[in-house]
């Protein structure tokens, strides 16, 4: 059992670019942003002023979702400004996730030291992508909240030496604010590498009946994650510019 199954929790190297490691992870990362920036170039030169059915379609969900966004934030101003971060957040993540069973990915790679070197490795499933995902969100979400507020009312939520209970009350919420790093994170990270896990096992114990609709479930799940650090980053932007005394 231990030879026919593999699982490679960090994500492997495949070389050195300026003494910088290019791991299987970063390729796909690249991959995925060349094709996403593809898309969009074909999708701005196609638009219409009578629009077709597919655009008409993308137009209404863009719509949506800046309405939602300015009933979230209270302004519209706001929402057409970040929702180039939240909108981008939520299609990467969505896409990555979506293409973690695509033939190719984890399958196709090098035959090294005789063990197989993916080409291709789900971003997700690499802590590093999801740190680095999760400290674009948190560096947002406070540079907006001071930007909005100023730097001392910004601050006045986890600093107040006041009262007693008004110091352990904001040192709570530094300590929370603190804790969302690890929860964006270790959040996306931990479901999309133990969906990709499961799939593997089950493959190996019943190839011909649970691997299928196991994929099925875990892109629905990888869609849900998306949509999920898309909405935290959002409401968290709620939160940071809203007046201390307002969030209490």
């Amino acid at each position: 059992m231990g030879s026919g199954i593999s699982v490679v929790l960090k994500a492997q190297t495949l070389g050195t670019l300026w003494g910088f490691p290019i791991t299987n992870s970063l390729v796909m990362t690249w991959g995925v942003m060349t094709l996403l920036i593809g898309l969009a170039f074909f999708f701005s030169r196609s638009l219409k002023l009578v629009p077709g059915k597919l655009q008409a379609g993308i137009e209404y969900v863009i719509e949506f979702v800046l309405d939602y966004m300015a009933d979230t934030l209270e302004s519209e101003e706001l929402a057409r400004r970040f929702f180039p971060l939240v909108a981008t957040i939520f299609l990467f993540i969505a896409l990555v996730n979506e293409l973690e069973f695509f033939p190719g990915v984890d399958s196709i790679g090098f035959l090294h030291l005789g063990s197989v070197t993916p080409l291709l490795r789900t971003p997700t499933t690499d802590l590093n992508f999801t740190l680095a995902l999760a400290f674009i969100s948190f560096f947002t979400i406070e540079i907006t909240g001071i930007a909005m507020l100023g730097f001392s009312k910004h601050a006045s939520k986890y600093v107040n030496v006041k009262s007693l209970t008004g110091f352990f009350v904001g040192l709570i919420e530094f300590i929370s604010n603190l804790g969302r790093l690890i929860s964006f994170s270790f959040r996306l990270f931990g479901n999309i590498f133990a969906g990709e896990v499961m799939v593997l096992v089950a493959g190996y114990f019943l190839p011909y009946f649970l691997p299928a609709p196991l994929m099925g479930f875990e892109m629905f799940v990888g869609f849900i994650q998306a949509l999920v650090f898309a909405m935290l980053t959002l409401f968290f932007i709620k939160l940071a510019i809203m007046d201390p005394a307002e969030a209490h």
